[in-house]
Parts: structure tokens; C-alpha cells; sequence
């Protein structure tokens, strides 16, 4: 096997490999020998068949593995005489010549390919002991856990139904409604709803629908005009007139709230004391996520702007068909357009690229950092992880922890969120850190490109969401 480097640009090699006809000769005896005394042909003792015969029947069939195996051997020995550390699968290019690869595959002729590989760049981490951050802390006070004490008394309020034909809605109340909404005398998707609860004065449906429920009677059919906002999901309805009919099929009066002992007995507790400790601990744990949250940004952000090293593109590129296939989907399920966000698709490519090359430059600097200093992750979290992740799939439990044992890639996938924490972990370790009091807000604020810049892997983090309502299809809802 003769192996020549062709080319040489950048992250990019290319080889040239020739396998002579008689080494693909050779091995196709060989292959062809190792069968003899296994297979059976009629009119033939075991192990008496011709190799002539063999070769005829199984000729075509044992030298496509001897080709393939021709191929990894060739991607081995490019790999380790070059010290080559790839960033991705070796591309192969047989000849284009057909006729000269129907003699390869007679071992009448050599067999020529080429091998295009993408190596991961050379690049020093350095030491972390320069790098400054901050981290955002904040105190979890008394008032903000009443707060959400009441809302959960208010999520669990007991409603009472209101009888009579004098029973009439009002803010707080909550109805049980039907609904058909129309554009211009046009039913439209996601317009209607039956047997569908609001609470008047909640803000869970599009603004002015509620208001105009308010003062309806059990059973009454009422007509709600009103226009989408014009910063509306759906593009299609955004800023769009609209008018549903509306049927009030039941009124319920809201309950007193009442936080005590016997509204934490509800939840699982002896008593509110035991109620208030839980709630204190869940927020804690939620400030704590979110200043972990907003201390991992910054630090990402400084390390993006530390290093600048030649990107493998075939990863960039696999980083930004992901995003612009994300990207692609949620445009399709809202149906707005670039223009609807005051860009171009062009525009849009370009930042999303940017991305992208974000994404693949943190992850490189991760696994070398992770690499260089001996960060593993063991079986033990690795098998915690899975265990979580299989309670979220109730009665497949068994179905999914197999999946995961038995799939590598899917296994890797728990893997590298668990490696890249710990490697985060350790950079922290070795930054200095100053912690800064904020208040709730800032803590819990928003920035510009949070959820699209911060991670390096797109796959690899993930955020707490609130539970989806089950009707949030229904477009009369916010």
C-alpha cells in the first residue's frame, strides 16, 4: 500500500492511497482461502472446492470487504504515521475512472483513492488565574417566599359554582367556555375551543378577551371583538381583527385563600413551618442555578474572546445545519419570516455562522482543557444522569434505559454535558471569582443572545421551562 500526501492546507490534508492488483490479489486468496472449509456447494466436499470456483462464486462479494477493509486499514495508517487528530470522519473518494475500479474489483488493475481528512487545530489553554468574573448572588427574604406560598394557594384555589339565572361573571371568577373565532367571517386555525376554563383577570388570553366576559350570565352567548397584538407568535394573526362567539357554559366564585397548616397537609406536610422550609429550599436551589447560569455565561464569554485558533469548517458547518434546521422549524410552526424581526435570511445566516463558530470554538477549548488535565467522568454519574433521565418517560422506563446501554452515541450525549460541567468546574476553580449581591431581578434577567450564545454545544445543555398549558395551541389564549 503506497500512501502520498497530495495536499496540504490549513486543517485540511489530502492522501492519495494505491493498492497494487497484487496485493488485492493476495488478499482475496487469502479471504478466499480462509472460507474454503467452511462453506458448502453442492458437488463438493468441505474443504475440496476449486479456488477457481470459489473465486466465481463469491469472487465480487469478498473483495468489496477487501476494498473496505483496504480503506480502514489505509485511514489507520494515515492517522498514526501523521500523529493526526481528526475532527471528523475521513472522507473517501474512489477513482472516477469505472472501468479502472471494475479491474480493481477483478484484481486485474490497482485500486486508487483518496482520503480527505480535517485535523483538530494545536492550541495552548494556558493558566485561568487571570481571568476575572463575577458571580451574581442573591438572598431568598421572607417576602418573595409568602409570595410563592400564595401563588400556590392561588394555582390550588377551590372554586364554587355559581347557580341561578342571575349568575353573573366577574374578575376572579372562573368560567368553563366555548369559543369560535373568525378573520373577516373566516374560521382560522387554533380559533376555537370547547368546554375551555379562564379566569377572568388572569391575563392567560389574548388582551380584551377576558375584560369582555366580565358581567356575562350562566349560558349566555356573547360576542368578543378584539384585535391580536401586534407582536403577536403567529405572524399570520398578528395584528389581525377578530371576533368570537363566545357560550359561558358554567361560573365558579373563587374560594377564600387560606395558607395554614391544613393547606400544607395538602402537599405532603405536618405543618406550614415544614411547607415554608421546602419552598425557602426549592428557591434557593433555583437562585443558585441561576447565578451558576449567569457565572458560566461570563466565563464562556471571556473565553470566546481569549482564543482565536483556525476552526475545523466541516464541524462548523455540522454546528450551523443544526441551528439553521432549529431556526427553519420554529419559523414553519409560528410562521413569521425574517422580515417579521427586522432581518434577512442572509443576515440571519450570517449571525446564526457566528454562532456556530462560537459554539465549535468553546467545545474545542473545553475537551482541551478537559483533556490536558485529566478531567473523567465516571460510570457512577454517568448512570445517576441516565437515571434521571429515564424517570421522564413513565411505563418506558425499561425501553429507554436499554436504548441508552445499548446506543454509544446516545450514551455520549449524556456523557458530554456531565464532562463539560466539571471541566467548567475546574477552570472556576482556578479564575478568580468575586461574588456581587443582586436583587431577584437582575439575577434572574435576561441578556441579549442568552439562550442562542452561551452554550457551546447544542445539544449538550438544557434550561428548566414552566410546564406548557395543554391548551396552548388555542390561539384566543396569550
Amino acid at each position: 500500500m503506497q500512501v502520498t500526501e497530495v495536499s496540504s492546507q490549513g486543517l485540511k490534508r489530502e492522501y492519495k492511497v494505491v493498492l497494487p492488483a497484487a496485493d488485492l490479489a493476495s488478499r482475496l486468496e487469502g479471504e478466499l482461502a480462509g472460507m474454503r472449509d467452511k462453506v458448502k456447494i453442492n458437488g463438493f466436499r468441505p474443504g475440496k472446492v476449486p479456488m477457481a470456483h470459489l473465486k466465481r462464486v463469491y469472487g465480487r462479494s469478498v473483495m468489496s470487504e477487501v476494498v473496505q477493509n483496504a480503506v480502514n486499514e489505509a485511514n489507520r495508517k494515515i492517522v498514526e504515521d501523521n500523529g493526526l487528530r481528526l475532527a471528523m470522519e475521513p472522507k473517501i473518494d474512489l477513482a472516477s475512472d469505472q472501468a479502472e475500479v471494475e479491474r480493481a474489483m477483478e484484481a486485474e488493475g490497482d485500486l486508487s483513492f483518496t482520503v480527505a481528512v480535517e485535523t483538530l487545530p494545536k492550541f495552548e489553554t494556558g493558566t485561568f488565574e487571570t481571568i476575572e468574573i463575577e458571580r451574581l448572588v442573591a438572598e431568598v427574604d421572607e417576602a418573595e417566599v409568602t409570595k410563592a406560598m400564595e401563588r400556590m394557594a392561588d394555582q390550588n384555589r377551590v372554586f364554587t359554582p355559581k347557580e341561578g339565572d342571575d349568575a353573573t361573571a366577574e374578575n376572579g371568577d372562573k368560567l368553563t367556555i366555548d369559543f369560535d373565532g373568525k378573520i373577516k367571517d373566516e374560521a382560522f386555525e387554533g380559533g376555537a375551543g370547547k368546554d375551555i376554563d379562564v379566569i377572568l383577570g388572569s391575563d392567560s388570553f389574548i388582551p380584551g378577551f377576558e375584560a369582555q366576559l366580565v358581567g356575562a350570565k350562566l349560558g349566555e352567548e356573547r360576542k368578543v371583538a378584539l384585535s391580536f397584538p401586534e407582536n403577536y407568535l403567529s405572524a399570520q394573526l398578528a395584528g389581525q381583527a377578530a371576533t368570537f362567539d363566545v357560550t359561558v357554559k358554567s361560573i365558579a366564585a373563587p374560594g377564600e385563600l387560606k395558607i395554614d397548616d391544613d393547606f400544607a397537609k395538602n402537599f405532603g406536610f405536618d405543618d406550614l413551618d415544614g411547607l415554608k422550609t421546602a419552598v425557602r429550599s426549592r428557591m434557593e436551589d433555583e437562585f443558585s442555578k441561576a447565578s451558576r447560569d449567569k457565572l458560566k455565561r461570563a466565563l464562556l464569554d471571556q473565553l470566546d474572546k481569549r482564543y482565536s485558533f483556525d476552526l475545523p469548517q466541516g464541524l462548523v458547518e455540522q454546528e450551523f445545519a443544526n441551528i439553521w434546521r432549529q431556526v427553519s422549524d420554529e419559523q414553519q410552526k409560528s410562521g413569521r419570516s425574517f422580515a417579521d424581526d427586522d432581518t434577512t435570511e442572509d443576515d440571519a445566516k450570517a449571525e446564526y455562522r457566528r454562532i456556530a463558530e462560537r459554539r465549535v470554538r468553546l467545545g474545542l477549548v473545553l475537551a482541551e482543557v478537559g483533556e490536558s488535565t485529566g478531567v473523567k467522568v465516571g460510570d457512577d454519574e454517568i448512570t445517576k444522569a441516565l437515571v434521571e433521565m429515564v424517570r421522564q418517560y413513565p411505563g418506558q422506563e425499561k425501553e429507554v434505559w436499554e436504548f441508552y446501554r445499548k446506543t454509544p452515541q446516545a450514551l455520549a450525549e449524556i456523557r458530554a454535558p456531565l464532562f463539560e460541567e466539571k471541566v467548567v468546574d475546574y477552570i472556576v476553580t482556578q479564575a478568580k471569582v468575586t461574588d456581587r449581591t443582586v436583587s431577584r431581578e437582575e439575577l434572574f434577567k435576561v441578556e441579549a443572545g442568552d439562550n442562542a450564545m452561551a452554550l457551546p454545544r447544542s445539544d449538550a445543555w438544557s434550561e428548566d421551562a414552566p410546564e406548557a398549558s395543554s391548551d396552548e395551541n388555542d390561539d384566543a389564549r396569550g
